[in-house]
């Protein structure tokens, strides 16, 4: 995949202290790890809870639940977010 490609992070709520909202703490290491390799980022909700999808060129290239994503951290040693940057550079 080329860089400066824009990849649209869709995220939805998920409980957290028992509350439920969307959030973007365990987003933090996959933003990281995406613009590290020269994507852009564009955060769009959903209402679907604990999802995460990961849109390329109007295709679902990754999906996981988003509360298996580490807290924070930079997302070098996160497995997810090494799965999810390997299926955005496949997404031709």
């Amino acid at each position: 995949m080329p860089t400066n490609s824009v990849v649209t992070v869709r995220y939805g709520p998920y409980e957290s202290c028992g509350i439920v909202e969307h959030k973007t703490f365990r987003l933090e290491g996959l933003q990281a790890v995406l613009k590290d390799d020269g994507h852009q980022c564009v955060l769009e909700k959903t209402d679907d809870w604990n999802i995460l999808e990961l849109i390329v060129n109007g295709e679902c290239v990754y999906t996981c639940n988003i509360t298996d994503l580490e807290f924070g951290g930079d997302g070098r040693l996160d497995p997810l977010c090494l799965k999810a940057i390997d299926a955005v550079r496949n997404a031709y």
